[in-house]
């Protein structure tokens, strides 16, 4: 315990070392390509505040019409009036969604609707369990100790 003490204290009076020079260059071109790309490449939060709000007002609408039986009509019909053309290569993308709505809307009838919310609510627990062992694991494997007294 007392030669980890000395170990650290001579290491702490170490002049600081600077970095190579191709480092350094590297690191501040880096830094250059990532401000010059466009907002849409960027972090969400750092997008304009419009499309942030776009953005979510047309995930919302998604979502909503995801829900809705309307949303299934409106599909269906876009693939039914293909389909009637003489457009035979969409005939069994047609067929496929028709099939697809069929089974989903015998499923949303068969299924009670207690077990798809159990479901939902599995599956975020499950979530939550997988972040929260993904932050347990990196705090324990990626992230060292610090001695006794010091701040990392």
């Amino acid at each position: 315990m007392n030669a980890d003490r000395d170990l650290n204290d001579v290491l702490r009076r170490l002049p600081s070392r600077r970095a190579p020079a191709t480092l350094e260059s590297r690191v501040l071109r880096e830094l250059e390509r990532r401000t010059a790309r466009p907002w849409w490449f960027r972090r969400f939060a750092l997008w304009p505040a419009g499309a942030r709000a776009a953005f979510v007002a047309i995930c919302c609408a998604i979502i909503g019409l995801t829900f809705r039986d309307g949303a299934w009509t409106a599909v269906t019909q876009v693939w039914s009036d293909a389909g009637t053309e003489s457009l035979s290569w969409t005939r069994p993308a047609v067929a496929a969604t028709m099939s697809a709505r069929e089974l989903a809307m015998l499923l949303m009838r068969v299924i009670p609707t207690t077990w798809i919310y159990v479901g939902l609510a599995t599956g975020a627990a499950l979530y939550v369990a997988l972040f929260g062992l993904s932050a347990a694991a990196y705090r324990t494997l990626y992230l060292q100790a610090s001695p006794a007294g010091t701040r990392p």
